[in-house]
């Protein structure tokens, strides 16, 4: 069974930081290319950065670039989202996903305010 978990979200400061991991199981992970993506309540799921399976090709949405960093241990089956310089539009729930995959975590809430 395919498995994405995130975990890492939590209530910060503008200007803050924090780091999200997806823990990914039930498929090679090292096969696939995996992205984040943030949906906040009401509205239409946006894409936040991507990187192929290898790490060597990375996105990133320009509401993000230059802020955060996606990286990846395809020996740990885990995708991390480093998010630097929080912002109060950056509140919501952060998942992660592969393209070549139908399944999505829980999700994992960011809420930057002060």
């Amino acid at each position: 069974q395919v498995q994405l978990v995130e975990s890492g979200g939590g209530l910060v400061q503008p200007g803050g930081s924090l780091r999200l991991s997806c823990a990914a199981s039930g498929f090679t992970f090292s096969y696939y290319h995996m992205s984040w993506y943030r949906q906040a309540p009401g509205k239409e799921r946006e894409w936040v950065a991507h990187i192929s399976n290898t790490g060597t090709i990375i996105n990133y949405a320009d509401s993000v670039k230059g802020r955060f960093t996606i990286s990846r241990d395809n020996v740990k089956n885990t995708v991390y989202l480093q998010m630097n310089s929080l912002k109060p539009e950056d509140t919501t729930v952060y998942y992660c996903h592969s393209g070549a995959l139908t399944y999505w975590g829980q999700g994992t809430q960011v809420t930057v305010s002060s």
